[in-house]
């Protein structure tokens, strides 16, 4: 077995046949339980939403019924699922679905059991917002530095931002020269949402230039209408990466600057606030999802991403740390808090294989294969070592190379003279047949 592997501490498969994406996962303590152990919330191309509650389980065991608290259809595609702060009234966590044409906000919360089957959990519908266009992603946070509340804001595939202040709809915007949408992230530091354009651009908006540019609705109204509306939209900042953007994560230890991590397809950036490059690393392989996530080093970042190679590389800003094997290829990747075990990696791939491991060089024990034990007969193993003894021994007797009998035996040469050949020929042939004569 290889040290360099990722351990398996509880792994399973989501369903039959079912399709997951990069925002399909997420892990937070959803139930709000206090505990300060996550849990794993899991939506699916499919409409399925699965929470579990991982326990560590024995190799060759499989996963227990308990650690599925929540299985439920929801007879839409799930794009994307968030935790956070999304209703008025209460600092609890809440769970953010959002489908094609529809955002839900539920609340999970459990019940103590009864009996041996342990507690039951449901979701309760808090509210819900019909979208007008196509949905592709979304990010929430504490958009115009709002306290003790989350607001989402939601990418559509035509290039429109819709924010939204918990359960009603605040406004939406365009982004200018939008073709395809790509991935979006939001920066409380500097309040502003930052994705990246069709054009290989990493841009910055501000929340508050958002807030007063000129309305979605009145978009396509003459220009008098646009002028009196409100301001039009503008980029804060640019940066330009020359290649297509897989996610952007904003992150921001121990009260110090907030960094703008992008993954490429070719290139990991790590971007200061104003949009200037703190350092990049070129990859020599394909990644297909990343996370960053606090390091024991102060002034440093470490960052797991994880390759179609089957890899996941550790990263201390550009310094590899460590690489292991994987299972499958995953689409996203987190890290959570189970039990008393930290800094769990979770992983998804596409096709539903669900897996929390962690990084070490846990030793394979290993055991001696059983040997046929039978009781040995001493007088056969007499027997036969005399008779080998005996044959050793006949064997030294003779230290010649050649036998007696081809040693003692003449040599006979015999001369035959063709009768047609002239008498100096003959003479000739007579000599060395006599000097080929052994004496």
């Amino acid at each position: 077995m290889s040290l360099f592997k990722a351990r398996d501490w509880w792994s399973t498969i989501l369903g039959e046949k079912e399709e997951f994406d990069q925002g399909c996962l997420c892990v937070a303590d959803v139930d709000n339980s206090g505990s300060g152990q996550d849990k794993v919330i899991v939506g699916s191309y499919n409409g399925y939403l699965r929470i579990f509650n991982p326990h560590p389980v024995k190799p060759g065991d499989e996963v227990q019924p308990e650690d599925l608290l929540l299985e439920v259809q929801l007879r839409e595609p799930i794009l994307q699922v968030e935790v956070g702060k999304f209703v008025s009234g209460t600092e609890g966590l809440h769970l953010a679905v959002l489908h094609c044409r529809k955002l839900c906000v539920y609340a999970v919360s459990g019940t103590q059991g009864n009996v041996e089957h342990g507690n039951q959990y449901q979701i309760k519908l808090m509210y819900e917002h019909n979208l007008q266009r196509t949905a592709c992603n979304m990010t929430y946070g504490p958009f115009g530095g709002v306290k003790g509340r989350d607001l989402i804001c939601i990418q559509s595939m035509d290039g429109m931002l819709m924010l939204f202040e918990q359960e009603s709809y605040a406004f939406g915007r365009f982004l200018p020269g939008f073709l395809l949408p790509g991935p979006l992230a939001y920066s409380s530091r500097t309040d502003s949402f930052i994705t990246v354009s069709s054009c290989q651009q990493v841009e910055s908006y501000k929340y508050q230039v958002l807030a007063f540019a000129t309305d979605a609705d009145e978009r396509h109204d003459t220009e008098e209408r646009k002028l009196s509306s409100g301001k039009r939209l503008a980029v804060d900042w640019v940066l330009n990466i020359g290649e297509q953007a897989l996610d952007i994560r904003v992150v921001s230890f121990n009260q110090g600057a907030s960094s703008v991590f992008v993954l490429g397809e070719r290139n990991f950036f790590c971007l200061k606030d104003n949009g200037q490059i703190r350092f990049m690393k070129k990859l020599d392989y394909s990644p297909s999802c990343f996370i960053p996530y606090c390091s024991v080093r102060e002034g440093t970042i470490n960052t797991l991403i994880a390759n179609h190679n089957k890899i996941l590389n550790v990263y201390q800003d550009i310094t590899l740390k460590w690489a292991s094997q994987l299972p499958c290829i995953p689409v996203s990747v987190k890290v959570a808090n189970f039990q008393d075990l930290k800094g769990v990696i979770v992983t998804l791939s596409d096709d539903g294989h669900l897996q929390c491991s962690y990084l070490g060089t846990d030793p394979s024990i290993f055991q001696a294969p059983k040997v046929d034990s039978r009781e040995i007969n001493y007088e056969e193993m007499n027997a036969e070592m005399k008779e080998l003894q005996k044959i050793i021994r006949e064997a030294t007797k003779t230290q010649d190379i050649l036998p007696e009998s081809e040693k003692q035996r003449d040599v006979t040469v015999t001369a035959e003279v063709s009768p047609d050949l002239d008498e100096e020929s003959v003479r000739t042939c007579i000599k060395r047949k006599l000097l080929q004569k052994p004496h």
